[in-house]
């Protein structure tokens, strides 16, 4: 089995169908919503309007997972104007503790709505945004999660938890393996 850093296992081809979980997408939701929980900070990357991959930490809301993920923002950032332009974003996670790693990739919207702003606000979220959810200029993001694979070093695995649309990792083609390393 190839290594891509100390600890993290790497499988190919066949190798990697056999280690691959198979999960519900209930489970997957599940299993990610557990992550989520775990980290409080994502990494949200947007392509620049020049094409330059550019990644920003961002708090994430304490809500079950159910296929979106919802990020506070200003309606005037370089994180709205780019996703308006180019919708297709990625997630990544990182759980230091578990040692697990995640990478959620899916179209972004920007999506005000006043009660679901509400719904999600915490109080870590006042440094950024002073006056809560009357803050000027506040929008939301929402990023629809169509692919989901995560990796645990602490027994080499990489499982993908949801597939391209969003499915269960079986119901439709994912990567399995070939995650470029």
């Amino acid at each position: 089995m190839a290594r891509s850093a100390p600890g993290i296992g790497v499988a190919n081809g066949a190798e990697a169908r056999e280690r691959d979980e198979v999960l519900t997408v209930r489970d997957a939701r599940h299993r990610i919503t557990e992550l989520i929980r775990a980290v409080g900070v994502g990494t949200l990357t947007t392509t620049s309007l020049d094409g330059r991959l550019v990644g920003r930490p961002m708090v994430l809301q304490r809500a079950d997972f159910d296929g979106e993920l919802w990020f506070f923002a200003y309606a005037g950032s370089s994180t709205v104007r780019q996703l308006r332009v180019n919708a297709e974003v990625e997630v990544g996670l990182h759980d230091p503790d578990g040692q697990v790693w995640a990478s959620m990739s899916g179209t972004a919207r920007d999506d005000y709505d006043r009660a679901r702003a509400q719904r999600l606000w915490h109080p870590g979220l006042a440094g950024w945004f002073p006056d809560g959810v009357a803050t000027s200029g506040l929008t939301l993001v929402a990023v629809h999660v169509t692919e989901a694979r995560c990796w645990n070093v602490r027994d080499g695995r990489s499982v993908a938890l949801l597939g391209r649309g969003g499915s269960a990792p079986g119901g439709g083609p994912t990567s399995t393996g070939d995650d470029g390393y």
